[in-house]
């Protein structure tokens, strides 16, 4: 197991405060002897144990999650460890004082203290560090169910376009057969790529406005010239890591609820930009249509909705919020902000 020295001198720093709070038991249950002299027998004795106990774990086989040895060798590594420590650490600070610590009723004074300031100290960082892999394994089950969330509504999002599109090209098929087989060939380049490609739980920016655009002109071969669309993504956002599938539900509301209940049809404007603040994006989808009206209460436009809220909650919390707004001039807007810190510290686990 790879040796974290940070770890390590956190670690250290935490003994050598553990051992002046020692030698300041000590000496008040001695005041007659310098604090110099428990001072460095607590130095020497508890750094040597830390010493080998912290560092020599990791010459055994340990457990991969909470580093520490498994069976009866995390039981003989602080024992061992505490043992050397001790002897070692005496030799050393008697040494350093000029006292001796092998006279009977100094030696067991020494004895008892190690042990109890030793089990102490081991217990307390064993906890510690069980706590802390605890704590790693249940962030990682809420991360790999969050993702499993995720595949769900993704599924669930691709057959609701993909039944849409079915049912207009339905109509085609009697209306117009030529048009109707433009939109079946992009219908099918549309799929290939989608489901061609490897699933994750987030992809760049630049991918989700590819599909945007392979979408928005699958549409237009139904519209024709009543559809216009703009697509507007800054070079710099274009790696910015975001959910799949997370802007097609609101330009599809777009066009269903806003734009195709008008005789002339109208435009489509999707923009991505960064907020002043730096640390938060925001996607907006903007329609020169009909509005929200009693179209706000459709099941169709409440299952789009729905879904991109649940993706949002399942990735940001509530940090992250959709908002429509009806324009006084006509058309609706959708605007998704999330923060991008969440996003790029998020792992990429491939499905």
């Amino acid at each position: 197991m790879p040796i974290d020295w940070i770890d390590k001198l956190r670690h250290l720093l935490q003994t050598l405060a553990f051992c002046l709070a020692v030698a300041a038991i000590q000496y008040a249950f001695r005041p007659e002897q310098p604090y110099g002299v428990p001072l460095a027998y607590s130095l020497c004795i508890g750094v040597l144990c830390w010493a080998f106990i912290d560092i020599g774990r990791h010459l055994l086989a340990s457990s991969a999650g909470t580093g520490w040895p498994a069976g009866w060798r995390g039981m003989a590594l602080p024992a061992c460890g505490i043992a050397l420590g001790f002897v070692l650490g005496s030799l050393l600070a008697d040494a350093w004082t000029g006292h001796s610590t092998w006279s009977g009723a100094h030696l067991r004074a020494s004895v008892g203290i190690t042990l109890l300031a030793g089990t102490a100290a081991t217990y307390w960082f064993h906890t510690r560090g069980k706590s802390a892999w605890l704590q790693a394994r249940m962030a990682d089950a809420q991360g790999r169910a969050a993702e499993a969330r995720l595949k769900l509504l993704e599924t669930q999002l691709e057959p609701h376009m993909l039944f849409n599109t079915l049912a207009n090209l339905r109509v085609l098929i009697a209306s117009d057969p030529a048009r109707a087989q433009a939109m079946l060939d992009h219908l099918i380049a549309y799929l290939r790529a989608t489901l061609g490609a490897s699933r994750s739980a987030l992809h760049p920016l630049s991918e989700e406005f590819a599909r945007l655009a392979d979408y928005l002109a699958l549409i237009a071969v139904r519209m024709g010239p009543r559809l216009q669309y703009r697509l507007d993504l800054p070079d710099a956002l274009r790696d910015v890591p975001v959910p799949p599938l997370l802007l097609q539900p609101l330009v599809e509301n777009a066009i269903r609820h806003g734009l195709e209940p008008q005789v002339a049809g109208g435009s489509v404007a999707v923009q991505a930009r960064l907020l002043e603040d730096g640390a938060r994006l925001q996607l907006s989808v903007h329609d020169t249509g009909a509005g929200p009206g009693a179209e706000a209460g459709n099941n169709s436009t409440r299952f789009g909705l729905r879904q991109v809220r649940e993706r949002l909650a399942t990735l940001y919390g509530s940090a992250a919020t959709l908002e429509l707004i009806a324009s006084s001039a006509g058309g609706t807007s959708a605007i998704v902000t999330f923060p991008l810190k969440h996003a790029t510290d998020r792992p990429d686990r491939r499905g």
